[in-house]
């Protein structure tokens, strides 16, 4: 799915910053309608696919000065940073090898071979193209489908037992909801931070 040029702006004060603790960027999402905005953070911990709950902690505070001084989002929003989880979305090129041979439901916009929804078995990468075996098919023939990056607006990992098994545990340490707001109750530099699992 294309980038928008606000995309883009949170994407660069984001990075940076997410980089400087050495984490990996996984997706950065605004979502919502103006009053009730939701600006979404995911990043992980290379060592281990997830972040902790101090490691949200941190990063959620880390974000409050660059995002309040660029101040890219007209109104209030709620920042939320989390972790990908173990069903998690499959946002860059590299997570197409990284979760070869693991279930995925995904969607095409615009639809490739007339289908705009997909539940197969990840293949791998090959250039800029997802390689996905249909769920139910072999490997023989046809049953791989080149299905472009460009096309594919949304992908998500299936729960399996065999993902459960490849995931290692995430560290519940600190595992309640973590809501920073000044003494009157009001949110943080106009955005209450929430940092979620």
């Amino acid at each position: 799915m294309a980038q928008t040029d606000l995309d883009a702006r949170l994407t660069a004060i984001i990075a940076p910053v997410v980089a400087a603790m050495g984490l990996d960027l996984v997706r950065v999402m605004l979502s919502g309608q103006p009053g009730s905005l939701t600006l979404q953070v995911m990043a992980e911990d290379p060592a281990t696919g997830q972040l902790t709950i101090d490691q949200c902690a941190r990063l959620s505070r880390a974000l409050d000065q660059p995002l309040d001084e660029a101040d890219p989002i007209a109104g209030e929003y709620a920042l939320e940073v989390s972790s990908p989880g173990i069903d998690r979305p499959l946002t860059r090129a590299k997570d197409w090898q990284d979760w070869a041979g693991h279930e995925v439901r995904l969607k095409l916009e615009p639809k490739v071979d007339g289908r705009a929804r997909l539940h197969g078995e990840i293949v791998g990468l090959d250039g800029e193209d997802a390689l996905v075996k249909m769920k139910g098919s072999t490997l023989e023939g046809d049953s791989v489908l080149r299905l472009p990056l460009s096309h594919i607006s949304g992908a998500k990992l299936v729960l399996t037992d065999r993902l459960i098994a490849t995931t290692k545990p995430l560290d519940p340490t600190g595992a309640d909801e973590i809501i920073e707001s000044s003494p009157d109750g009001a949110a943080v530099n106009d955005n209450e931070i929430s940092t979620e699992d």
